[in-house]
């Protein structure tokens, strides 16, 4: 199902960014810290398949993607959008 992204919010962790979303993604708040807790969920799966991509937190109708320190978000922020739009 693919979500459209509205707006990307940035958080007070500059590592951290929230994608907000056109619709809900998850009831309930779900956090992967890595890959492998990622493993089985197809969005997370596809999210962390992103070099950079540490952590995830999914909520509602957004998704908060949390990057590695070493990268800057315009390295990251494209393929994240391309994921969330095609999923």
């Amino acid at each position: 199902m693919p979500y459209k992204v509205i707006e990307i919010q940035p958080t007070p962790n500059p590592n951290a960014a929230k994608f907000v979303l056109d619709k809900e993604c998850s009831e309930a708040p779900t956090s992967f810290f890595n890959p492998e807790a990622g493993a089985d969920h197809p969005l997370a799966r596809k999210l962390f398949a992103i070099p950079g991509v540490t952590s995830l937190l999914l909520l509602g109708d957004f998704i908060t993607v949390n990057k590695a320190p070493n990268l800057r978000w315009e390295e990251i922020t494209p393929a994240v959008r391309q994921v969330l739009e095609t999923a």
